[in-house]
C-alpha cells in the first residue's frame, strides 16, 4: 500500500485524536480571530475571545456559521489568508442567490487531496487501479478532489468529467477502469446504458465512490448489481473542502470522518443545543487545518447520527451515517415533513427505478403533490387499467410511508431526463411566488 493509507492517523487512539483536535482548534480560532474581521465580530457579539477556547470542550462557546453568512461575505469576507497566497477557488453548484466561493492555499489542496486519497484506499484502491472520474470538473469540487486523490494514490487516472455516456463506457471497457467516481444517479444511468449496449460483462469495475446527492441503500444494491461493483459513499461540502470530509470503508456501515482535519458535532436544529453521541440531529463541522477558508461550527443542514462503535476495518475515526435528509430543504407539504429519500425508498421497494421527479405547487392556497415515476421496461404498459392499478399501489405505499397522499404519474421508460451531474429530484414551484 502507498503512504496515503496512514494507520498511525486513521487508526490512532481516541486520546491521540483528541489531542490533535484540541491543539489544532486553539490554533485555528486564533487564526480566524486575527484574520477574519467578520468572524471576530461574531465572536465578540457572543462574548467569546480566543483565550476562552482551550480545547474542544469549549467548542460550544463559538457562534455558528451558516450559508447565509457565506453569501453575505461573498466573495472575500471570510478569507483568512492574503489573496496572493491562494492558488485555487471552487464554488458550490447552487443555482439560487449568490454562489458560495471557497479559497485554497496549496497546503489546503494537499490536505484535501490526501483526504480523497484515503477514500480511494478505503475501497481497496492502489497504484495498480484505473480510477475513472466522472464527477464534473471546473468549479464543482467532485472532479478536482477525486482526481487529486487518485494521483496521490498512484492510480492511472481518467479525468472523464460528466457527459457523453457512450464515450464514458467505451473508455471504461477499453482501458479497464476499476474504480468509478461519480454521482449515484449517474452511476445508475451508466449501469442502465451498459445493459442496453450489451457490454455489462466487459466491465472490470470493482468499486464505486459515489456522492454529491442523496441515495438510498436500495439504490446502492441496484447500482452494485448493474455495474458489478461495491458501491461506497463519500461526503463533503465545498464550504469545508469538498469530497473526502468523510468516506465509507469496506464495512459499508457509515462514513469515517477525517478527525485530524475536521471536528463534527450533532446539534438540535431548532435550538442549537449539542446532542450526545447516537442522537439524530444536524451535522456541524469545524475545519481545524484549513488555512484560506477555515469555517468554525459550520451548519451543514444535513441530518444524521455519529457513532464511535468499533469498525471491522480498524479505523478509529468517528463515523457519520448517510444523511437522512436536510433541515432546510426538507419539503413541508400540507404540514407534513417529506424527504425525497423516503419516496425513493418506496419506489425501489416496489420495483421501480430511481428515476423520478417530485413536483410541488400551490393552487388556491392548497399544496399539490405530484410524483412522476418511470416504469421499468419489464413493467411498461400503455394499458390504462394496468397503469391505473400500479399507480394506486404506489399511492398507497407512499401514503403509508409519508402520511400524505401524492398523485403518482407513471411514465414510459427513458421519459424523465437523465442527469449527468446532480439529479434534479424536486421542482418546488411554490418558491416562485
Amino acid at each position: 500500500m502507498t503512504k496515503y493509507y496512514q494507520p498511525e492517523i486513521e487508526c490512532a487512539s481516541r486520546e491521540q485524536i483528541q489531542q490533535w483536535q484540541d491543539e489544532r482548534l486553539v490554533k485555528q480560532v486564533k487564526h480566524v480571530w486575527d484574520n477574519v474581521p467578520y468572524y471576530r465580530a461574531k465572536m465578540e457579539a457572543a462574548g467569546v475571545t480566543p483565550e476562552d477556547i482551550k480545547s474542544t470542550a469549549d467548542l460550544h462557546k463559538l457562534p455558528f456559521i451558516t450559508k447565509d453568512d457565506l453569501r453575505e461575505c461573498y466573495p472575500y469576507g471570510l478569507l483568512a489568508k492574503p489573496l496572493d497566497e491562494c492558488v485555487r477557488i471552487q464554488s458550490t453548484s447552487g443555482t439560487t442567490g449568490k454562489r458560495v466561493v471557497a479559497f485554497y492555499t496549496q497546503h489546503d489542496i494537499d490536505l484535501w487531496e490526501e483526504c480523497c486519497a484515503r477514500a480511494i484506499m478505503a475501497v481497496g484502491g492502489d497504484k495498480d487501479d484505473v480510477c475513472h472520474v466522472s464527477y464534473g470538473y471546473g468549479l464543482f469540487t467532485g472532479g478536482p478532489g477525486l482526481n487529486g486523490g487518485s494521483h496521490k494514490v498512484g492510480c492511472l487516472t481518467l479525468p472523464m468529467s460528466s457527459g457523453n455516456t457512450e464515450r464514458q463506457l467505451q473508455f471504461m471497457t477499453d482501458l479497464g477502469s476499476t474504480i468509478l467516481c461519480c454521482t449515484p444517479s449517474y452511476a445508475a444511468y451508466l449501469g442502465e446504458s451498459a445493459k442496453e449496449m450489451g457490454i455489462t460483462d466487459k466491465l472490470k469495475l470493482k468499486a464505486g465512490i459515489f456522492g454529491a446527492e442523496a441515495w438510498t441503500e436500495e439504490m446502492r444494491r441496484d447500482i452494485e448489481k448493474s455495474l458489478g461493483l461495491k458501491a461506497y459513499d463519500i461526503y463533503g461540502l465545498t464550504e469545508i473542502s469538498g469530497p473526502g470530509v468523510s468516506f465509507e470503508c469496506e464495512a459499508q456501515s457509515g462514513m469515517h470522518i477525517n478527525e485530524d482535519h475536521f471536528i463534527a458535532e450533532i446539534i438540535n436544529p431548532e435550538t442549537g443545543e449539542v446532542l450526545p453521541e447516537g442522537e439524530k440531529g444536524e451535522l456541524v463541522f469545524t475545519s481545524i487545518t484549513k488555512e484560506a477558508f477555515p469555517l468554525l461550527r459550520y451548519r451543514t443542514r444535513d441530518i444524521c447520527v455519529l457513532s464511535r462503535e468499533k469498525c471491522p476495518c480498524g479505523r478509529t475515526h468517528v463515523k457519520m451515517c448517510k444523511p437522512m435528509g436536510r433541515s432546510d430543504d426538507m419539503l413541508i407539504i400540507r404540514g407534513v415533513n417529506v424527504f425525497p429519500s423516503q419516496i425513493e425508498s418506496v419506489l425501489l421497494a416496489q420495483g421501480f427505478p430511481p428515476n423520478y421527479q417530485i413536483i410541488v405547487d400551490r393552487v388556491n392556497n392548497t399544496d399539490t403533490f405530484d410524483i412522476n415515476v418511470e416504469m421499468p421496461p419489464e413493467k411498461f404498459t400503455d394499458t390504462v387499467r394496468e397503469v391505473t392499478a400500479m399507480e394506486k399501489e404506489l399511492v398507497a405505499a407512499l401514503k403509508a410511508m409519508l402520511g400524505i397522499v401524492a398523485k403518482v404519474h407513471l411514465m414510459a421508460p427513458k421519459s424523465i431526463q437523465r442527469s449527468e451531474g446532480k439529479a434534479v429530484r424536486v421542482v418546488d414551484k411554490r418558491k416562485l411566488y
